[in-house]
């Protein structure tokens, strides 16, 4: 059996998964440099071999709360204060957010873009202002979610299931998907799927959470998702759960590199990532081909 050693702070905090942080001096009470659960406070034992992986250290499980039936009711829930939450939970950020993405894709001239994933209609208004002669068709499975959308004045929307869209192949030169993907059962089939709707030689842009690659960044943020957004986001929309599920869904989600060679491997060329805000938010684009 392989020797066990005693884990430096960097290793902690490069190995750790899910939401386990490394609690500083006092933090939660708990000894300094021993990984804790953000949410509980609770100090949480491990091993860690020779290589600097954690041994023991239990993963999250959220499988449960990204079912399709599950995950529409959520978001129907928040429908009504969701832009207000995402307001302020952001500091503002999320405007900035979408017109950089909105940007990217006035870079390419398409003449026509799905936005999957809809929602409120955020990033598919920011795009219809921005490219006003362009077709621009906002699609989510969360009627209550489109029919806000459609009251702020986005001109076409679908209620569809993003897993299998009732759309023919080849059907849009661009398609964006914004705080969406990683809501999804299923990765690798999502990313497939748009492909399927997406013309030869048309583009993907995926607007998601990341975490922060700085280790001091990366584990301020934790503390903020796992045990201040809950609070605020239950004090904005009455729906604690909502935010603990978020929080738990941006950790497993892949990002940087991992999502990067997720798109290569559902057909998706000249993959690229952008970090906004300190790598809080990323923007990945790609090719399809």
């Amino acid at each position: 059996m392989e020797a066990l050693l005693t884990p430096s702070r960097a290793q902690l905090e490069d190995k750790a998964p899910c939401n386990i942080g490394v609690s500083p001096v006092g933090s939660a009470g708990n000894q300094a440099g021993r990984p804790f659960d953000y949410r509980s406070g609770q100090a949480l034992s491990y091993d860690i071999d020779r290589q600097g992986k954690l041994l023991n250290v239990p993963l999250l499980d959220i499988a449960s709360y990204a079912e399709p039936e599950r995950v529409r009711k959520m978001f129907g829930s928040i429908a009504r204060r969701y832009d207000l939450a995402n307001h302020v939970l952001s500091c503002g950020a999320d405007f900035y957010w979408r017109k950089r993405a909105a940007d990217i894709v006035a870079g390419w001239r398409p003449s026509s873009v799905m936005d999957l994933a809809t929602g409120t209609g955020d990033l598919a208004l920011t795009m219809q202002r921005r490219m006003p002669n362009v077709e621009i068709l906002g699609a989510d499975f969360s009627e209550e979610m489109l029919a806000i959308a459609k009251h702020k004045g986005l001109r076409r929307v679908m209620t569809a299931d993003a897993m299998k869209l009732p759309l023919a192949d080849g059907s849009f030169d661009c398609v964006t998907i914004a705080f969406g993907l990683r809501n999804l059962p299923d990765w690798k089939g999502a990313l497939g799927e748009m492909r399927r709707v997406i013309k030869p030689g048309g583009h993907l842009l995926i607007l998601e959470f990341s975490l922060p690659r700085l280790p001091m960044l990366r584990a301020g943020y934790r503390f903020y998702l796992h045990r201040c957004l809950p609070i605020v986001g239950s004090f904005l929309t009455k729906q604690k759960s909502a935010y603990n599920y978020l929080g738990d869904s941006i950790e497993q989600f892949p990002s940087g590199d991992a999502m990067l060679r997720l798109m290569e491997s559902t057909g998706f060329a000249n993959a690229v990532a952008e970090p906004l805000t300190a790598g809080i938010v990323t923007i990945y684009t790609g090719q399809r081909v």
